[in-house]
């Protein structure tokens, strides 16, 4: 008699989550996505990635300026750049086109969608682009230095001060992240402004009507609420690369494409068509674009001459002074001013204190200054090199210092509010009134 055969068992198939570099299960691909849309997140990937740049230049000099300039693209586009230049035109106009689409916001339902409560925040930001750059002709012109710097230390960089923010002032008012992002998007919104006009060079009429048209139909299929990403993509793809052979920095395609998508919800919506476009993006934006960018754009030599340098040669002393004391007197005034003479007025939650730590928080440039003194000193690769130093420097000691003082006011409002602060101390019940 023939002996039972042993029960068949099936080999389970393999989980995708263990083949390497394969794509992740959604759970774990919506929670990479919704960290990567927090600024703690974005600021530390931002963070590493101009770490690992700043290493590598100086460990590997001279693979990091071979992989920099790489060229591919189709040369008969007009598009066969090198890496370094897909990261500054390319992928920063999809960082643009998430900050085109938070102005957009911000107009329609947000701080700047009534001229009494955009005051504040529009003049504190008009100011504090405006004295980093008087600070910086008077410092490098009166030592002879170049002027076409002078918009370097004018740029705030959204992801690192908010990331800051952030991770220091945990028991912080919401109303001073809600200003400093106010601050922010009128900040990027000026430095858009002044990279068309002042950074423009020889005009391509006919790609620029071609681009204009392009946002023409992209308008009108967005009112008329066509949707696929396969209808857009091609046509935001086209609209770029129109810009940047008419001449206009091909960022400004970005933020263009940012302000057309609807901001404002409807009755039964929950969340509007610009929204929804901003929170698929900005993953990519956080995660890939911005610290590619930087990858290929804070790649400086570092050494003790160089440092030195910072704080020697007029246009660089001109940007880390005005990212570190124009920015804070600029934002911290112009707020003062705004208050004082116009009928806006500060938020109750707020004290002029922390005012003061925001202003000086508005000091990190990093991305956007790099940008600008890139463009700035483009005829000059040994000052472009020097004037990216500067910015790092001045972001860090910005950082540093806005990061004390944040801190003390995070003391101040856990002690208030009977929380123990980093000391383990807490308020006099008598006088957390005060």
């Amino acid at each position: 008699m023939p002996e039972p055969s042993a029960p068949e068992t099936s080999t389970p198939p393999p989980r995708r989550g263990a083949v390497l570099l394969d794509r992740l299960p959604l759970p774990e691909r919506t929670f990479v996505a919704d960290a990567l849309r927090t600024e703690t997140v974005g600021g530390i990937i931002l963070l590493a990635a101009a770490v690992a740049s700043l290493i590598w230049a100086n460990t590997l000099h001279h693979s990091y300026l071979a992989a920099s300039d790489f060229h591919f693209g189709p040369s008969a586009l007009g598009l066969h750049l090198s890496v370094a230049h897909w990261a500054a035109d390319g992928l920063l106009a999809v960082f643009f086109f998430v900050a085109g689409v938070e102005v957009k916001r911000e107009l329609v339902a947000g701080e700047l969608r009534t001229p009494a409560a955009a005051a504040l925040p529009v003049i504190a930001a008009l100011c504090g682009m405006a004295v980093p750059a008087i600070l910086y002709a008077v410092v490098s012109g009166a030592e002879g230095g170049s002027l076409k710097g002078w918009a370097v230390p004018t740029a705030t960089d959204i992801a690192f001060a908010l990331a800051v923010l952030a991770v220091i002032g945990t028991a912080l008012p919401a109303a001073l992240r809600a200003f400093l992002l106010t601050l922010a998007v009128v900040d990027d919104l000026c430095a858009i402004l002044i990279i068309a006009v002042f950074f423009t060079s020889d005009i391509n009429l006919a790609a620029l009507a071609g681009a204009a048209a392009g946002l023409v139909l992209m308008w009108w299929l967005l009112r008329a609420e066509v949707r696929g990403w396969y209808v857009y993509l091609p046509l935001a793809l086209a609209i770029w690369g129109l810009m940047y052979n008419s001449g206009v920095h091909a960022t400004i395609a970005g933020v263009a494409m940012g302000l057309l998508p609807r901001c404002a919800t409807r009755e039964g919506e929950r969340r509007s068509p610009g929204e929804r476009v901003e929170h698929l993006v900005r993953p990519l934006s956080a995660g890939i674009a911005v610290p590619l960018f930087a990858l290929f754009a804070a790649g400086v030599t570092i050494s003790g001459g160089a440092l030195a340098d910072v704080f020697s040669e007029p246009e660089t002393l001109g940007v880390v002074i005005g990212l570190v004391a124009g920015k804070t007197i600029g934002v911290f005034c112009g707020t003062w001013l705004a208050a004082r003479f116009t009928r806006a007025q500060l938020n109750p939650d707020l004290g002029w204190a922390d005012v003061l730590a925001v202003a000086a928080l508005a000091g990190i440039g990093f991305t956007v200054s790099l940008l600008i003194g890139e463009l700035a000193f483009s005829a000059d690769p040994l000052l472009a090199d020097r004037a990216k130093a500067a910015v790092l420097v001045g972001s860090v000691i910005a950082a540093v210092l806005a990061g004390i003082l944040l801190r003390l006011r995070n003391n101040t409002y856990r002690r208030a509010a009977g929380r123990p602060d980093w000391r383990g101390e807490t308020a006099d019940p008598a006088t957390s009134e005060a």
